[in-house]
């Protein structure tokens, strides 16, 4: 079989992706494959040295367009997923806000989360004729599998042993309260005569829907705010862990954090440790709460405020896996009961069915496996990555030296966003993880790990270590 292609992973968010994609990165690399992965920012940096090879993008923004035309002229290939597949608005609202005509015809295969996450994509209007589209399951769903159980044991001990009993609070209010102000809905005006225009993350979205979801998030905020303290004094002995969004402010938790004894605010590492380490998980709409319903962890949703539009028709697949309380009243007696009764997630076949709907691979083969089994059929062949012109390449690797030069300056400056979603990683921290996935799964024992650049990270065959 002829050699396999560099394999590209970039990285966002730390704490909700490295572990996946690490485990990606071993199986490829089981496979005949190299791997750099690392911080997205810094493998943009790095694309003009890379070796042609193969970029997994985890969405397909029109954000994404020029890094996409410039990877493509620079002799990569794309494939891709969405990242956020498993909560979602509707159609007419998703496909404007995560997708777009300009920046689609870059990418070579996508990769389905599930037969909902398939069947949304293909309904995209303006999806290139053609385009494969290959039901895999993902990277962050085999790390939900029981077999995966065991990688997070270490850590569950010790937030244990930290915490003793404790709910997990997880907010997603990144649209009312983010940690930059253009990471929201809407980005502040200097004009005040004007209305304020698009943030980050309603950038697509039609205007009255992001308008109502602004009211409907603030109101819920407040929900949140007042609901904690409240928890605390009608749970005694409990500690309420409140986790925000990686992409929120944390100051507002933190202030209410000073104030309550037992409220403490963290955001570190992975989430699922915390889901299998907690009594309950406490959310609104929160793609948590599907992941804790397949690792069996009980997960509650506070619907004081509710509407359908944004409940249901966004956020509806992790509220309809979830306890529902509408008042305050009946979250704090559900809570009870969890604690009390030692409660597991309550699973039914109709739940079990809408997860699987969403989420292929939760047994069998490891999502990894069947991505790297498309891979092998698209990419093990002469000829199977793009080749542009000479002129082509040189004025994108140009253009790329340019770009990344002036926004690195910006990574540089202390407190940045980017230090936030991407903490500083050791090659001996990636390496612990490598060897406990590999001493989870029984696998692994030939794959190494070596810094490449700042935030970036070679994966390799240890045999290939001198070569």
């Amino acid at each position: 079989m002829p050699d396999a292609p560099l394999l590209i992973i970039p990285v966002e968010s730390q704490v909700r992706e490295m572990d996946a994609k690490l485990l990606l990165a071993s199986c490829a690399v089981e496979r005949g494959y190299r791997v750099v992965i690392g911080s997205r920012a810094y493998v943009h940096f790095a694309m003009a040295e890379l070796p042609r090879g193969v970029y997994a993008a985890k969405s397909m923004r029109g954000l994404s367009k020029l890094m996409f035309r410039l990877i493509r002229e620079l002799g990569h290939d794309i494939i891709a997923w969405e990242e956020e597949a498993l909560v979602h608005p509707p159609p007419e609202v998703f496909y404007p806000l995560r997708l777009s005509p300009g920046t689609l015809p870059y990418v070579s295969h996508i990769f389905a989360w599930g037969e909902e996450n398939r069947e949304l994509l293909a309904g995209y209007p303006h999806l290139p004729k053609g385009m494969p589209m290959h039901l895999t399951g993902n990277p962050r769903g085999d790390m939900l599998r029981p077999e995966l159980r065991a990688y997070f044991d270490d850590d569950v001990r010790a937030l244990k042993q930290q915490y003793g009993d404790f709910l997990l609070i997880n907010t997603n209010f990144t649209d009312v309260n983010p940690f930059q102000p253009g990471l929201g809905l809407f980005a502040p005006s200097t004009d005040p005569t004007k209305p304020p225009p698009m943030g980050q993350a309603g950038k697509g979205m039609p205007r009255a829907f992001a308008e109502g979801l602004l009211a409907h998030k603030q109101s819920i905020l407040d929900d949140f705010l007042a609901m904690m303290p409240a928890l605390e004094q009608a749970l005694p002995g409990v500690t309420l862990v409140l986790r925000p969004h990686p992409s929120e402010n944390h100051a507002v938790y933190q202030e209410l954090a000073r104030r309550c004894s037992r409220i403490v605010v963290s955001h570190q590492g992975n989430v699922l440790p915390w889901l299998l380490a907690c009594r309950a998980l406490v959310h609104n709409g929160c793609t948590t709460a599907i992941e804790s319903y397949a690792m069996g962890v009980p997960s509650v949703t506070y619907l004081k405020t509710f509407n359908t539009e944004y409940d249901l028709d966004f956020q509806g697949l992790p509220n309809r896996l979830s306890v529902q309380c509408r008042t305050l009243d009946e979250l704090i007696a559900s809570l009870k009961g969890i604690i009390e009764n030692q409660e597991a997630a309550r699973t039914s076949a109709e739940r079990d069915e809408l997860i699987g709907h969403y989420i292929t691979a939760r047994s069998g083969r490891l999502a990894c496996e069947r991505i790297l089994d498309q891979l092998d059929a698209i990419y093990r062949r002469e000829g199977s990555l793009p080749l542009p012109p000479l002129p082509v390449r040189l004025r994108a690797w140009l253009h790329t030296r340019l770009r990344s030069l002036a926004k690195r300056r910006k990574h540089e400056k202390p407190g940045n966003y980017h230090d936030h979603r991407f903490p500083r990683l050791s090659t001996d921290d990636v390496a612990r993880r490598i060897e406990k996935l590999g001493r989870t799964l029984g696998r692994f024992g030939s794959v190494g790990v070596r810094t490449r650049s700042e935030h970036l990270f070679e994966v390799f065959a240890t045999s290939r270590a001198g070569q």
